[in-house]
């Protein structure tokens, strides 16, 4: 079983100084951790009473939003083994070709350590801040996706068409280190048409919420029949799952109670679990070792 973490609500923790949150990604490679997320809004609304993942959305309109792959890049020079990645980004808000080239500049950096986890984005507002329709975004993000991974494996120049994408004759370089382009994870419920995606250009599912075993196990399979239909092999699926940090009184982790779901989720299907950062915790001064104990229980 892999780990990864997952990082927000950065002011709660670190205030206003981005060098501290780059440190915490080399404090998280020596505590074991195989994976390190970061989330992506461009800009946030009014209406996020909208927000459709849960009763309220988690963070206030006041709390800043780093930019995932320009603080990814920091991250990926002071690291050497753990991967880096988003949780999820909006890919609909990007140009193909530009996210195309940014994300093959950061796994050129990183050495071949980038991860996509990608969404559809939910605030009207947020596309309406970049200009982008908020209508048929889906489609948009699937054609996007198609144009990057022929931008990222094919030899230039790359020509690509699609009813929302066109490229002609394109030289986009460099391209990955990692074979076969980055890995993209998507988020969601494991309903056709997302086990369908992940089928056709994913290499894994993340729920979006945090899941049941029964639940995960329901999904694994709905997607793993779409990677069989797809002539793919079906153990090769990899789902991350979010489990949640428990808090004694004194507000220590209780990394035990923590840990105690996560042998049910792999036997349903999970080959990652994810902890989060930043609304788990109050105190800066216990973020390394709360790291160090979710490292070294999952070591052991």
């Amino acid at each position: 079983m892999q780990t990864s973490l997952t990082v927000s609500g950065f002011q709660r923790l670190f205030g206003s100084d981005p060098s501290v949150i780059v440190d915490l990604a080399r404090v998280a490679e020596t505590a074991g951790f195989d994976q390190l997320l970061l989330p992506d809004h461009v800009a946030i609304g009014p209406h996020t009473d909208r927000y459709p993942f849960g009763p309220v959305f988690p963070d206030p309109a006041t709390e800043p939003w780093f930019e995932p792959m320009t603080l990814l890049s920091a991250m990926a020079m002071v690291t050497t083994r753990i991967r880096l990645g988003t949780g999820i980004l909006i890919a609909p808000l990007r140009p193909a070709a530009l996210l195309a080239k940014t994300a093959a500049t950061l796994d050129q950096i990183s050495g071949g350590r980038l991860d996509l986890g990608i969404g559809s984005g939910w605030q009207r507002e947020e596309f309406d801040a970049v200009g982008v329709p908020f209508e048929s975004r889906v489609a948009r993000m699937d054609d996007t996706l198609r144009a990057c991974r022929a931008l990222w494996t094919q030899p230039p120049p790359v020509t690509f068409r699609s009813a929302t994408v066109e490229l002609a004759d394109i030289w986009s370089l460099p391209q990955p280190v990692q074979a076969g382009g980055i890995p993209l994870w998507f988020g969601g419920g494991a309903n056709p048409a997302v086990a369908r995606r992940i089928a056709e250009l994913g290499v894994g599912w993340m729920p979006i919420n945090l899941v049941e075993a029964p639940a995960l196990a329901q999904g694994v399979a709905t997607i793993r029949a779409a990677f069989t239909a797809a002539g793919r092999d079906p153990l090769t699926l990899r789902v991350r799952v979010g489990i949640p940090v428990v808090t004694r009184a004194d507000g220590s982790v209780d990394v035990e109670a923590t840990t105690a779901p996560v042998a049910e989720l792999e036997a349903a299907g999970a080959t990652m679990v994810s902890v989060g950062l930043g609304r788990s915790l109050k105190d800066p001064e216990a973020v390394g070792d709360f790291l160090t104990q979710i490292g070294s229980a999952f070591a052991t």
